[in-house]
C-alpha cells in the first residue's frame, strides 16, 4: 500500500524539491519552539528539530509525517535566520571568505496502532563564499532575500553569487537533501516520481 506523506513545513524550498522529484504530498505546518538547548551541538538540534516537527504533526494524523531543519554552522556557531537587517549583517560579514556547513536533519515519523516509527537522516555540505566587499553585503540584504533564509543567503537565489565553492548535496543547501529524503521515503512506501 502506497502512503500520502505529509509535509510539516512551510518552507516553499522544500515544498518546490519534493514536487521536483514527483512526490505527491499535503502541508501541515508544526510550530515548534527552534531554541536551542544548552550545550546542544548543531548536528542534535537539526536532527531534534526535524524529528520534532515531523512528531508535532504525525499526532493528528494517521499519514507519514516529513519534518526537516536546515541550519548554516560556522566554527561550531548555528546561524538561524536573521531577525533584522543587522543580524543579516552579521552572519554575512562572518561567512565572507570563509567554508562553512550547511546541515539538514530529514525525519519521517509515522503514528500506527502499534506505535511510533521514525527514522532520520543527516546531510553536510561545505559550501566557502568568496570575500564580500561591505558595498556587496548591504546591496544583497537591500534584495530583501536574507530575511528568512538560514545564514542570511538563498544559494538558488541572488545568493548564489556569494558562494565561491561547495563540496556535496546542492539541495541540501537549498534546504532538503533530494538522493537521502528518497531512500528516506522509500523506507516508508512513499513513491517520488510520479506525474503530479
Amino acid at each position: 500500500m502506497m502512503n500520502k506523506l505529509i509535509l510539516a513545513s512551510s518552507s516553499p524550498r522544500r515544498r518546490e524539491l519534493l514536487h521536483q522529484i514527483g512526490v505527491s504530498f499535503d502541508v501541515k505546518v508544526a510550530d515548534i519552539d527552534e531554541t536551542p538547548l544548552q550545550d546542544e551541538k548543531p548536528d542534535q538540534y537539526v536532527q531534534r528539530l526535524a524529528l520534532e516537527k515531523a512528531r508535532k504533526v504525525a499526532q493528528n494524523v494517521s499519514s507519514p509525517c516529513l519534518g526537516s531543519d536546515t541550519s548554516v554552522v560556522l566554527n561550531g556557531k548555528i546561524f538561524g535566520k536573521p531577525s533584522d537587517s543587522n543580524e543579516a549583517r552579521e552572519m554575512l560579514e562572518q561567512l565572507s571568505g570563509q567554508s562553512h556547513q550547511v546541515m539538514s536533519a530529514v525525519a519521517i515519523v509515522e503514528t500506527t496502532d502499534s506505535g511510533e516509527r521514525s527514522d532520520v537522516v543527516l546531510v553536510s555540505t561545505k559550501v566557502t563564499f568568496k570575500k564580500l566587499t561591505a558595498d556587496q553585503i548591504d546591496r544583497y540584504i537591500a534584495t530583501g532575500e536574507p530575511a528568512d533564509k538560514a545564514g542570511a543567503y538563498g544559494i538558488q537565489g541572488k545568493g548564489a553569487l556569494l558562494v565561491s565553492g561547495i563540496e556535496g548535496s546542492y539541495s541540501n543547501v537549498v534546504g532538503l537533501p533530494l538522493t537521502e529524503t528518497a531512500a528516506l521515503l522509500e523506507r516508508f512506501h512513499i513513491p517520488y516520481w510520479q506525474n503530479l
